[in-house]
Parts: structure tokens; sequence; C-alpha cells
């Protein structure tokens, strides 16, 4: 795909948990030449597909501008707002000038889009007095009309979210007037039988082009406020479709794209925190792992922050790409030290395979959009170019997240930036609050979470390396091999009749490491901290 490679060395950084070091190995990486157009992406035989993402429009609708900062907008909740403009304020959700802004600039995106998935929420943050059932399906019209009217021509695929039903949270495992709504609102957008499930428990899906389907899930279903579901084994009977659908998308050779509002895993900025019902969480894992080979990638919002994780099997192997993407609205609690700005992003994916290839972030500054009155999104970033990755692969995702343990990592600053969408570069997220967020992106089970945040091994720490060194040695250009003799874990990579060998062993609670490059040996021993 694209020019011939150009050549380059660089480290991928591996962290062995007892102990504090980092071990630098040299691989060789595609680079490919830094472009802005479509034309980066040049399968041989076919351009790659493309889709938006948006989530957490979160309208308010009581936002204006008035002398009094107290009472700009609802969902401020009497906080005064200093700094409210015309496209919104860090404490208030989004004004309908401000979602209007990001859907005219996506509009004018060419080429446009395959489709758009939608990951939920369009009510604000208000207390549940000032909504009602009818309020909640009357805003949820109002944003499908507004996509609608952007994007007549473009299937949409909605996710319901948390505050897409009244009292907030308390989403039913059973049809109610929200899902039938739903169903009535989306059906330009959807087919008959994905409208039956959603009427009946909030969940769909269907095929987006031959080969490609979207699955919808309702995870408000898993969500610990949620107390309409807190006995219930499988709310909305929501588990046996999910897996009968995923085994049917295998029979049929087709590839899903998992949609949903809460994602799975642990919440990165909490710590030992997961997003949904812990034991639901598990079991959606369990469920994951087993049909990954079906599922190119998971799709969630929810967070209104930027992140990533890396589905890995039980061995340690990465299986699915997962990412959560930034809200529209910029609102954070006054306590919070930091907020996001609005954003909304395009995803690529391979034409083939389904596979994800890039994704486009784009962002709205937001305090210098209210000081100039006009709303100038710009693209925050390209995520191959912004972390020197080739693909969004699994395997390019795990190599990318195993260098953020380094201590002072250049590529975790980078990505803790885009987590917060630029919204104060001066941040730094260090110590524990690093390894809640790099934990988080790694491990998505109980086991694997908790002994990353303990630093413990989950197995043998050379067993681990070892799996992990093998996965990414697959997708080399350099003939790598990977094995264990006893206690030692041995690395050789090959090149223009050349050899580099490296073997690590624990001695007498050290670990040892011995290089060997043609006529050149070097040792380096480390101790535990």
């Amino acid at each position: 795909m694209g020019p011939a490679p150009i050549f380059t060395l660089w480290g991928l950084l591996l962290y062995l948990p007892h102990y504090s070091i980092v071990i630098i190995i040299i691989v060789i990486a595609n680079v490919r030449p830094s472009t802005t157009d479509s034309t980066r992406y040049r399968p041989a035989l076919q351009e790659p597909g493309r889709f938006w993402h948006i989530t957490d429009l979160h309208l308010d609708a009581t936002y204006h501008l008035t002398d009094d900062p107290t009472k700009v907008c609802f969902s401020s909740k009497g906080a005064p707002t200093m700094n409210a403009g015309i496209y919104g304020d860090f404490l208030c959700d989004s004004p309908y000038r401000l979602i209007q802004s990001a859907f005219t600039q996506m509009s004018q995106v060419v080429p446009q889009a395959d489709f758009i998935i939608w990951t939920g929420d369009s009510p604000p943050h208000v207390p549940a007095g000032e909504l009602s059932t009818d309020t909640v399906i009357q805003l949820m019209s109002n944003m499908s009309e507004t996509i609608r009217d952007h994007f007549p021509r473009l299937p949409v695929y909605p996710a319901l979210g948390n505050h897409d039903y009244w009292p907030q949270d308390q989403m039913p495992n059973s049809t109610n007037a929200i899902y039938q709504a739903a169903a009535k609102m989306w059906s330009p957008w959807l087919q008959a039988e994905a409208l039956s499930t959603l009427r009946e428990g909030g969940f769909y899906s269907q095929l987006a082009r031959p080969g490609l389907r979207v699955l919808s899930l309702n995870t408000i279903l898993y969500y610990g406020p949620d107390k309409a579901t807190v006995n219930a084994s499988d709310p909305a009977g929501q588990y046996q479709w999910l897996q009968d659908t995923l085994e049917k998308a295998a029979q049929n050779l087709e590839t899903v794209f998992i949609i949903a509002h809460v994602p799975v895993g642990y919440l990165p900025f909490a710590r030992d925190v997961t997003a949904i019902r812990r034991q639901h969480n598990e079991r959606l894992v369990a469920i994951f792992r087993k049909y990954s080979h079906v599922i190119a990638g998971h799709f969630y919002g929810h967070t209104h922050r930027d992140s990533l994780m890396v589905l890995l099997g039980p061995d340690g192997k990465p299986l699915n790409s997962m990412f959560v993407s930034p809200a529209v609205t910029p609102i954070k609690r006054v306590s919070e030290p930091y907020s996001n700005n609005p954003a909304f992003r395009m995803c690529f994916y391979d034409s083939s395979d389904f596979t994800l290839l890039d994704i486009w972030q784009y962002y709205l500054n937001l305090t210098e959009a209210n000081e100039r009155q006009r709303a100038e999104w710009r693209r925050e970033y390209v995520m191959t170019e912004a972390f020197g990755l080739k693909d969004l692969r699994p395997q390019s995702l795990l190599q990318l997240a195993l260098g953020f343990r380094l201590p002072q990592a250049k590529s975790f600053d980078k990505y803790f930036s885009h987590f917060m969408v630029s919204y104060n570069e001066s941040l730094r997220c260090e110590n524990d609050c690093k390894l809640s967020q790099v934990c988080a992106v790694l491990y998505l089970d109980h086991q694997g979470y908790s002994d990353c945040v303990g630093g413990r091994s989950v197995k043998n720490p050379f067993t681990l390396l070892s799996d992990q060194l093998q996965c990414l040695a697959e997708t080399s250009i350099l003939p790598t091999s990977v094995s264990l003799d006893g206690d030692k874990l041995i690395q050789v990579q090959k090149w223009d009749g050349k050899e580099t060998t490296f073997v690590r062993e624990i001695k007498d609670g050290k670990l040892v490491m011995n290089l060997t490059f043609e006529d050149i040996h070097a040792v380096r021993t480390y101790e535990k901290a």
C-alpha cells in the first residue's frame, strides 16, 4: 500500500513489571512519506473506506449569553461560567451553534464518508427534574433531524447513550417509549430487522456494505447506575442475541464493527473502575475474545475523552483494536482539572478486510473560537503520523501501548495531550496517573488489569514478553525469531547476512541481558528497584 517503504531504525520499548528497567530492541519499521490528503492511502486495488464517528452531542437548549454567569446554561448547575462565548463554555453542554458548526465542517470534507456512526447522548447533563421522557425524545429527534439535514444521503448507525433515557441511566430490559421512539426516528437509516430488536432492547445489527456488519450494543443495560437491570443476568436477552449475531456473521463470512456508548474495559482516569459493571465487563471481554476473528474494530463514546484500548488474548497476543472518541460537548465539572475541546473524527478502514488503517481527529479550539467569534475546525492529528504507525491494526496498537510504559515517553505525553483534545498541553500525567492510563489501554479484564496496576506479571515475565515479541515479529520486515531456552529468552534478527542475538535471563535475582552482533558482545545487568 502506497509507495516503496523508506527504512529507518526505531526503538520498540518493553517493560517488565518486576524490574524498573526498559529494554530497547532495535527493529526495522515502515515509514511512509507524510501527506495530508486521501492519496496517502492507496491500496493496490481499491481506495480505503471511511466513516465519521460522532458522539456525546449533549445539546443544552438553555445555553445563552447573559450578564449573570450563573445562568448561562442549566448544565453548569449554577456554577459561574466566566468564559462563555457563542460556541459554548467548558462548564456547559453544547449550544446548538456548536453542533451545527461541527456538522457543517464534516459535510464540507471531500471525498465524503461511506457512513456515520453516532454513539449516543443527545440530552444535556441537568437534574432529572429538568427533563422528562417527552423532552428526551424531542432532543433525540432534534439531533437526528439535524444530522439528516446535513447528511441527507449518508447512512447513519446510532447507539443509545445513558442520557438517552429518562430518568437518565435507568434503561429497562424490555420495550418502552424511548426504544420505540428511537426506532421511529431512525427508520430512515435502519431496516426492518434492525428496527425490531431496537424497539425491544435498544440494540440492533445491519449490513453497512457487502461483508461489513455494524453491530450496535446497548451497553447501558450493563451500566453501574442502571438500577432497572441490577439483578438481570442477561438484560433484554442481549448476550444471547450478541453471540447468535456474531456466530451468524462468522458463518456468512462477514466482518463486524462493534459500536456502543459506554465502553468495555477500565476507565483511564480512575483506578480499578470498570466503565460497566465488573461481571458484565468480564462476560463481554470473553465474548469479544471468542469472536475476535470476526470483529475488526470497536468504537465507543461516553467518557468525552480520546483513548484507545488493545484487546489481548489470555496469551498476551493482540486481538482487536478499540477506540473511544472524544465528545462534541466540552463540559466538565468544576472540580475537574481538565476537559476536552469539541471533537469529531474520520476513521479509515481497509476495503478488503475492514481492518483499521487510520484516524483523522478534528477539533475546535473553543477559547479561540469564542474570542474570534467564528468556528475554525482543524485536524488535531493523523494517528499514524502522530505515533509513527503503519496502520491501526491490533499489532500496531500493542506496539504503541508498550512504548507508553517507558519513563518520560514522549509518545505517552502526546497521547495524554490528545486524551484532552489539546485542552492544556502544560498538564502532565505521571506516576499513578500514567499507570492507570497505560493499564487501561493494555488490560480490559480484571486479572490482567489488577496485575498491571499492582506491578505484577500475569505469568512469568519472560513468557509474557516472548508472546508479545513473537506477535510483533510476525509483522516485522526483518526475519525475527523469539524463543525460550529454559530460563533464557532468546531473540534473533537477521538481515543482509548479519545477525543480532539478544539473550535475557535472571541470575541471582538480577536481570542480565547479553547482546551479540558480529564480533561485538555487550552485557548489562539490572537490579530490582
